[in-house]
């Protein structure tokens, strides 16, 4: 039956006049070239996607700001120090002088690691009793810490063991001598769901937001039934605010969908306020609404809303630190993150979520997106505005 099938189209492949299929392939690509939108999608989207994989994307990154507290310093906590440098994974503030103030640091994200050394660090180190070195680590992020924390311990054994000579040089030891104790704040065990599941609400927000929105009212354009709804007497800062509010509405019911499943279907610890969470995903569903009511006004077909929305939500996937380490990107494509407010969300919610953070830990990321949401709900509702006028 197959075979038949193939025979017959084989067939009459062979009986179509050259002439009019080139005609027909002609005309397509006039068709196609005077949808400028799409054909401008077609080549940037796969532009992008090569640039952002090529360049931007690291699973194993460096520089990663780390807090030191030293009450010992000598000869041997400057090397350690100068080695942990040298492994290009640290990037070292000595500048931090108070617990507290580092605690706050790793609550809020502005450090990855804290390194604490003792006061009588070098003093057991002599004596040969194993002295230890504290490392803190922000662990929502797993793929973020592992290799950092693995080039720790392998550099105690180099950075110490030159500098037991002479009269001490019977301190060397085949084990390491110095204790590394870990703690992997936020996410001890290393689980990946942790880090993801909470990630997912940004992430399925910023989709379907977006997607629904500009498809929604495209759509409607599209059939007419915006113009017969101007024809009644609904004012259109009425048509805005109608379309927009049931978009909310559904993103609440998305957040409380997730956040129900990463509770009881993943066992992801919730150590903060849901109450506060529900606040502050306000300004970001408003975000993602301005921008598909913008891109709605832009486009002229579904296609095109459809492609629009994608050129959004493919550099916010990757460059807002949800599937790779947002500090391992090269710093131009960081800029390029801290413009989108989807990096900035996924810190929140796993700040509230893993780390139990209240409003003043979370406003410096709170801020951002409702500079963000201001702009962008500026910007959708003046152009909205403009093409129902």
């Amino acid at each position: 039956m197959l075979g038949k099938i193939f025979v017959n189209f084989f067939k009459r492949c062979a009986s179509c006049s050259r002439e009019r299929l080139y005609a027909v392939v002609v005309k397509e690509f006039i068709q196609m070239m005077r949808d400028r939108v799409t054909f401008a999608m077609v080549m940037i989207i796969p532009l992008m996607q090569l640039i952002l994989f090529g360049y931007a994307i690291n699973t194993d990154p460096k520089h990663l700001p780390t807090v030191v507290l030293s009450a010992d310093y000598s000869p041997f906590t400057r090397a350690f120090l100068y080695g942990l440098k040298n492994t290009d994974y640290f990037k070292i503030r000595e500048d931090v002088k108070s617990e507290s103030a580092a605690k706050r640091m790793l609550e809020i994200g502005e450090t990855q690691f804290i390194i604490s050394i003792p006061v009588d660090f070098t003093k057991k180190l002599l004596h040969g009793e194993r002295p230890e070195l504290l490392v803190e680590a922000d662990a929502t992020d797993p793929v973020a810490t592992s290799s950092a924390l693995s080039a720790v311990q392998a550099l105690v054994q180099t950075v110490f063991n030159p500098l037991l000579v002479g009269a001490l040089y019977d301190l060397r030891s085949t084990n390491y001598p110095v204790n590394i104790i870990t703690h992997a704040n936020y996410n001890p065990e290393n689980i990946t769901q942790y880090n993801i599941v909470p990630g997912l609400v940004g992430v399925v927000l910023t989709m379907t937001l977006v997607i629904i929105t500009c498809m929604g009212i495209t759509r409607e354009r599209e059939k007419g039934t915006l113009e017969h709804l101007l024809s009644t007497p609904v004012k259109p800062i009425e048509v805005m605010i109608g379309k927009i509010l049931p978009y909310i509405i559904v993103g609440y019911i998305q957040l409380a969908l997730i956040l129900f499943s990463a509770v009881f279907l993943f066992a992801v610890p919730m150590y903060g306020s849901v109450i506060l969470l529900v606040l502050a995903s306000l300004p970001f569903i408003a975000s993602n609404l301005a921008v598909g009511v913008t891109f709605s006004s832009l486009a002229k077909s579904q296609l095109q809303a459809a492609q629009m929305a994608m050129f959004f939500f493919l550099p916010s996937i990757l460059l807002s630190g949800f599937m790779f380490p947002f500090r391992g990107m090269p710093e131009w494509a960081q800029y390029v993150g801290s413009i989108l407010p989807l990096t900035y969300y996924l810190r929140i919610v796993r700040g509230i979520v893993l780390k139990g953070n209240g409003f003043l830990e979370i406003w410096p990321n709170l801020w951002p997106i409702l500079i963000f949401m201001v702009c962008a709900v500026i910007i959708g509702l003046g152009r909205f505005r403009k093409t129902l006028d």
